[in-house]
């Protein structure tokens, strides 16, 4: 980010040679005066600042901010960084170094867990970055990386610009969540998006357990992508801060911001042009799905889980992979460039890895793997499908593919077995499943014409949904007649693997296929559009004018969209069908829309340029450039219309997590070992809070106990189980478990009390009010501890 110096390198430039420490360094930059070297990381004082004081204002206590800060320098970034150094060949630039290098440190923070957990030794969690420490400082072919020589310094404006990336998201961020939900519920009232007690339960279950077994089932295994929680319980573990807190105010805005800087960092590596860094970060980051954004300013759900909106803050998983994959398509890039030298023109000349990137490519891929299930399958397609068209092309085995291949389909088979167990969640291969229903005609009215006019019109809306961030790689492919490199086959694989997957693969969760594949697709893109503006070649005005155009097309797109868009969906959804027979493809019709009125101005806005274009020649052979821009930002109202939305709505799925149940559940952690059991009678959410006892109810979704008390319980909510995911069903699967685990709360006797504290380690008895009172015989035969008056809880002694 700004961490790095502030004159850009020339073209041409020899990279920089690693040498002897203390020897100067052919090719790298001039030192800088002290006065130089505090200017240089003014942008990333100022990201961190900024987000710092968002978090304050946001009622995040000072004493946690100022223990995260120490947890990330002291946890992460500093064991990460010397181990990256000691594998890369020669250095780069040093935001460079420290981007991969906290990625590398999130790796090592795993296996630091492992070892930790597994021997009971959690108590010691602050002093494991020693392990690498050590090293580094007592051997003398490893001292040498604390204070590496060669450096190349990036521009001013880069810096700046990923810096001001970064500060928007984070302002974002801030708008819709962290100033909106309490770190901790304070009212009765209180609502929260019905997945986060589930996450912190997991976080909480990784504090005291290795593997990680599912909380709401005390002992039931839990064969799920895990890795975000330990990353959670290492926060905890290390730098001594409450979960909620971890979960509520730090970890989404610093996983978002490394993850733009990798972003940028990787899309410079990669393609040798500096700029192609932060587009592709604006294009992952800040720029939203385009039916997230029309018809109105909510988000939309058709084509499954949008990045932007939501998911980056609601997938804990999502957003702790993205910096993992990030770095992982980095390293595999570099590897498939092979080279020191690059003959491109007007690229600069990057350093590889050198043969260190395998061992980088297998530490990404395992953490990887159990970091999210859909990022390792992406990566090993975009593989494939870059071996094949090297194949073909210059019909040779392409072996450094075979080589990366084996290692990223080891690192997957590791999972799937050892991992995941082979677990589908529901997933199963329906060819068109997750769309289909845009196109269902069941009374058979439409004519073949219409009925391919609907499927066409609705495979267009799902490649506007995400896609259309990705219009920057045609000029690219198109300039180069399909010869492309092997990088770019990669990225281009990868951006066409995602899509396909949720198109082949039935059920909610392939969606996360489509957004593994969107880090592939925007690198390119964002290469792409940097070529076409290099060969606009656009004078410092036009620049100007240029940056000032995109802005004002944003602002006025999203005033439209804010104020007259809802009149003219509800005209569109009228002009389909009304309340009774809305068609099928309603929902998809005011994106198509707002597709095909925005084509229509840029046809009109083109042909006004090409006539201008007549009368004055700097006009000429620019508009691409300007088009492009268009198509490439016209999602971007999406951040800004939720931050309107986040104001006056509501999250869906937003459901009543009262303060009640988080204080008891508190106060269990605090009279409990983590070895304790909890049993409970809330198993049922609805809409209403819970369902009446001895009713069926539509889902199992409670986790507030697991939750906020770090403990497993007998039984409590069992919707999210594996074993039920896959299998598609409601109901537990041990009755009589479930029977002796309510009568314990509600027809309690000696015998069955007693079972529960000899056989299954219960300890405390949670009972909610909420859905009825429990037995008055209750308090005869266990030890009443604790009462709210919403929650009352029983010890058994």
């Amino acid at each position: 980010m700004g961490t790095t110096d502030s004159t850009a390198p020339a073209l041409g430039t020899p990279p920089a040679a690693e040498g002897r420490a203390g020897a100067s360094v052919p090719g790298a930059d001039a030192p800088l005066g002290t006065a130089a070297r505090l200017v240089r990381f003014l942008p990333a004082l100022a990201a961190y600042g900024f987000l710092v004081a968002l978090l304050l204002a946001a009622d995040t206590p000072a004493e946690d901010v100022a223990r995260y800060t120490f947890y990330v320098l002291w946890g992460v970034l500093l064991p990460g960084t010397l181990v990256f150094r000691a594998l890369r060949r020669r250095p780069h630039t040093l935001v460079e170094d420290l981007a991969f290098g906290a990625v590398v440190g999130l790796v090592l923070e795993l296996v630091a867990w492992a070892v930790l957990v597994g021997l009971g030794l959690q108590s010691v969690a602050t002093a494991w970055p020693l392990a690498v420490v050590i090293p580094f400082a007592a051997v003398p072919r490893l001292r040498r990386h604390w204070l590496p020589r060669g450096y190349r310094r990036t521009s001013t404006g880069w810096n700046w610009s990923v810096a001001g990336i970064v500060g928007f998201t984070s302002a974002y961020l801030y708008a819709v969540v962290l100033s909106r939900n309490p770190i901790l519920p304070d009212t009765e009232t209180t609502r929260q998006y019905i997945d986060l007690p589930y996450l912190l339960s997991l976080a909480g279950n990784a504090k005291h357990n290795f593997p990680l077994t599912f909380p709401q089932v005390a002992g039931e295994p839990l064969h799920y992508h895990w890795f975000t929680f330990v990353h959670m319980a290492m926060t905890d573990l290390v730098g001594h801060i409450d979960l909620p807190v971890v979960q509520m105010r730090l970890m989404v805005p610093a996983l978002v911001a490394l993850a733009m800087v990798v972003t940028a960092v990787v899309g410079h590596r990669l393609s040798g042009r500096a700029w192609v860094g932060p587009v592709a970060a604006l294009l992952v980051f800040a720029v939203g799905e385009f039916n997230a954004v029309y018809p109105n300013n909510t988000p939309s759900w058709t084509f499954g889980a949008p990045l932007v909106p939501l998911m980056a803050w609601a997938s804990l998983s999502l957003t702790y992979s993205q910096p993992l994959l990030m770095a992982l398509i980095g390293v595999i890039a570099d590897a498939l460039r092979g080279r020191d030298e690059e003959d491109r023109a007007g690229q600069e000349r990057i350093p590889s890895f050198g043969r260190g990137a395998y061992v980088l490519v297998a530490l990404f891929a395992l953490a990887s793997s159990a970091a999210k299930a859909s990022s390792l399958p992406v990566a090993l397609a975009a593989l494939a499908f870059a071996g094949l068209m090297v194949l073909i092309g210059t019909r040779r085995i392409p072996w450094t593919i075979v080589r990366l291949g084996a290692i990223v389909a080891g690192a997957q088979v590791f999972a799937t077995a050892v991992l995941f167990k082979f677990e589908s969640y529901g997933l199963e291969v329906v060819p068109f499943g997750n769309v289909q229903r845009y196109w269902a005609d069941p009374q058979h009215t439409r004519t073949a014409v219409t009925q391919t006019v609907v499927v066409a019109a609705t495979l267009i809306a799902f490649l506007l949904n995400h896609q259309l961030r990705l219009v920057g790689m045609i000029p690219l492919i198109w300039r180069r007649r399909l010869r492309l490199e092997q990088t770019q086959w990669f990225l281009l694989g990868g951006a066409l693997a995602g899509p396909s997957v949720y198109l082949v693969v039935n059920g909610f969760n392939a969606s996360y296929f489509t957004l593994a594949g969107l880090p592939f697709g925007v690198l390119l893109s964002a290469w792409g559009y940097c070529e076409v503006f290099e060969r606009a070649a656009l004078p410092a005005r036009g620049k100007a004018a240029l940056a000032v155009g995109t802005l004002a097309f944003v602002g006025l797109l999203t005033y439209g969209i804010y104020h007259y868009a809802g009149d003219g969906a509800r005209f569109a959804l009228k002009a389909v069908g009304d309340a009774k027979g809305i068609k099928s493809y309603a929902p998809l019709v005011p994106a198509l829309a707002a597709a095909a009125a925005l084509a229509a101005v840029a046809a009109v806005c083109g042909l006004l340029w090409w006539a201008a274009g007549r009368a004055l020649p700097a006009l000429r052979r620019r508009g691409g450039v300007v088009l492009l821009t268009a198509a490439l930002t016209a999602g971007a109202p999406a951040l800004l219309l939720d931050v309107q939305q986040a104001k006056q709505v509501v999250w869906d799925g937003a459901w009543p997590m009262p303060a009640g149940q988080v204080e008891a559940a508190r106060w269990v952690r605090g009279h409990s070992k983590p070895s304790d059991v909890l049993a409970t009678n809330g198993h049922c959410r609805s809409d209403n809070d819970y369902a009446v006892p001895g009713q069926n109810c539509w889902n199992s979704l409670s986790f507030w106990l697991s939750a906020y008390s770090e403990r497993s319980v007998l039984v409590e909510g069992w919707a999210y189980s594996p074993r039920l995911m896959s299998e598609k069903s409601g109901t537990f699967w041990d009755q009589p478990l479930l029977r002796l685990n309510d009568d314990a709360i509600y027809h309690p006797t000696a015998d069955i009390l007693r079972q529960l504290r000899d056989r299954y380690h219960v300890r405390y008895l949670v009972a909610d009010r909420k859905p009825a009172p429990e037995s008055p015989l209750l308090k005869t035969l266990a030890t009443p501890v604790y009462d709210n008056g919403r929650v009352a809880v029983y010890e058994l002694s």
